[in-house]
C-alpha cells in the first residue's frame, strides 16, 4: 500500500494521525488530544490522552496501565469537578504504595487464595503480593505495563482503544492472552469501557477498573449514599478470601438495597467489617448473568452528583478506602486519608478458580471474553 493510501486508511479508521503532536480533534466541540506524561523506570515513554465531550466533561487516561487519571462531572449547578483520586505525575503511579488509583486490573482482578489454582489438572503458582494471596494480577499486573494505543480519535464520539499481549506464563498464568480495552466518552456524560480478550490456552480472566471515586472531590466519602442491587454477598476470611458462601444481606451492615450512607454502619460490631477493616467485599448482583444492568448508584447530597455504575459482570467489589492513610499525596498536593475515596469494581467473584460453585472465570481458545463497564454521571 502506498504511504498516502495507508495514511488515508488510518484516518478512516479513526486513528489519530497526529499523536506525536497531541493535537486536538474537534467534532461538535468534542475532542481527543494527547501529550507526554513521563517515562517508566525502564525508559518507556508514557502518554496521557484527554477525551472531552461536547458538554465539557473530560476523561484523562494513561497508556500506562490504562489508568484513569482524572474524570470530571457536573454538580447540581452545572459546575464540573474531578471526582476520582490520582496523581499529578507518573512518579506517583510508579510508587510501590500506589493503591491501584484508576488502574485497569488483570489478568485476574481481586484475590486468588495462596496464589495457587488448579486448571486442567495442572497447578499454577502465582506471585503472592497481598499477604498469603495473589492480588490484581500479581506483582506486575496489567496496571503496571504500557499498553499499545490502537485507536484514538472521534468516531461518532471521543474514544481511546488500548491493547496488550499478556504472554503465556506471565505472572504464572497460562496462555497468550490478547486484551483490548476501549474507552468511549458519550455526550450524555457517560464513560464506557469495553474489554475483550482471546486466548490460546484455558486461563482465568477477570478484568475490572479500579477508580476511587469521591463525588465531592475532597474530604471523605462517608456521607455519600450508596445503593447496590444485591441480596447476597460473599463473606471472607481474615485474609479477604471468600468462604464459598453466598450470604444474605438482610439484617447486616451489607444491605445496600436502599440508598444508605456509607458511614451509617461502617463501624458496626460485625465480623465481616472487622475482616475488611470496613467494606472490602464482593456483592452478588441480583441481575441476570451477562445482562448489562445497574451495579451501584452513588449520590452525594452536598453537590447533587450522581454516579450510576452499570456492567455485565455478576458481582461488584465495594471498597471504602480503608487502607488510605495519608501517605499518598494526590493531585494538587492533597493527602488521601482514610475513606478519601471508594472503589466500585464490577467483577466475577474473588478466588473463583478455587470455587467451582462460583460463576466460571475460565476463558477457552475460540471464545471471546467480553466485559462492559459504564460510569454514568448526572446531578439532582
Amino acid at each position: 500500500m502506498h504511504r498516502t493510501a495507508a495514511t488515508a486508511a488510518l484516518i478512516l479508521l479513526g486513528i489519530v494521525a497526529s499523536q506525536q503532536s497531541g493535537a486536538a480533534h474537534m467534532s461538535d466541540h468534542a475532542s481527543v488530544s494527547s501529550e507526554p506524561f513521563g517515562k517508566t523506570a525502564a525508559g518507556v515513554p508514557v502518554r496521557i490522552y484527554t477525551l472531552r465531550n461536547s458538554k465539557g466533561m473530560e476523561a484523562r487516561i494513561l497508556d500506562y496501565g490504562g489508568t484513569i487519571v482524572s474524570l470530571t462531572a457536573p454538580d447540581r449547578s452545572g459546575q464540573y469537578a474531578d471526582v476520582v483520586l490520582g496523581f499529578d505525575s507518573l512518579a506517583g503511579y510508579l510508587k510501590a504504595n500506589n493503591p491501584y488509583f484508576g488502574a485497569m486490573i488483570g489478568r485476574y482482578g481481586n484475590r486468588i487464595a495462596r496464589g495457587r489454582f488448579v486448571l486442567d489438572g495442572v497447578t499454577h503458582e502465582l506471585a503472592t503480593n497481598n499477604g498469603p494471596n495473589s492480588l490484581h494480577g500479581g506483582k506486575v499486573g496489567f496496571d503496571k505495563v504500557v499498553w499499545k494505543v490502537t485507536r484514538s480519535g472521534i468516531s461518532g464520539q471521543p474514544e481511546l482503544e488500548l491493547s496488550y499481549l499478556s504472554k503465556d506464563g506471565e505472572e504464572g498464568y497460562p496462555g497468550n492472552l490478547e486484551v483490548t480495552a476501549r474507552y468511549t466518552l458519550a455526550a450524555d456524560n457517560t464513560l464506557r469501557l469495553d474489554y475483550t480478550a482471546v486466548t490460546d490456552k484455558d486461563t482465568p480472566v477477570n478484568l475490572t477498573q479500579h477508580s476511587y471515586f469521591n463525588l465531592r472531590g475532597h474530604g471523605d466519602i462517608l456521607g455519600h449514599l450508596l445503593q447496590i442491587p444485591a441480596s447476597r454477598f460473599t463473606p471472607v476470611d481474615p485474609t479477604l478470601i471468600p468462604l464459598g458462601e453466598l450470604r444474605s444481606v438482610v439484617g447486616t451492615p451489607f444491605d445496600f438495597r436502599q440508598p444508605t450512607a456509607i458511614g451509617a454502619r461502617i463501624d458496626a460490631h460485625d465480623e465481616q467489617l472487622a475482616n475488611g477493616k470496613g467494606y472490602d467485599h464482593n456483592w452478588v448482583l441480583d441481575k441476570a448473568p451477562g445482562e448489562l444492568g445497574l451495579v451501584a448508584r452513588l449520590y452525594d447530597p452536598e453537590t447533587g452528583r450522581v454516579l450510576e455504575v452499570l456492567s455485565t459482570e455478576p458481582g461488584v467489589q465495594f471498597y471504602s478506602g480503608n487502607f488510605l492513610d495519608g501517605s499518598n499525596i494526590g493531585k494538587g498536593g492533597a493527602p488521601y486519608g482514610l475513606h478519601a475515596g471508594l472503589a466500585l469494581e464490577p467483577q466475577h467473584f474473588p478466588d473463583s478458580p478455587n470455587h467451582p460453585s462460583f460463576p466460571s472465570t475460565i476463558l477457552k481458545p475460540g471464545e471471546t471474553y467480553r466485559n462492559t463497564i459504564i460510569y454514568k454521571f448526572s446531578a439532582r
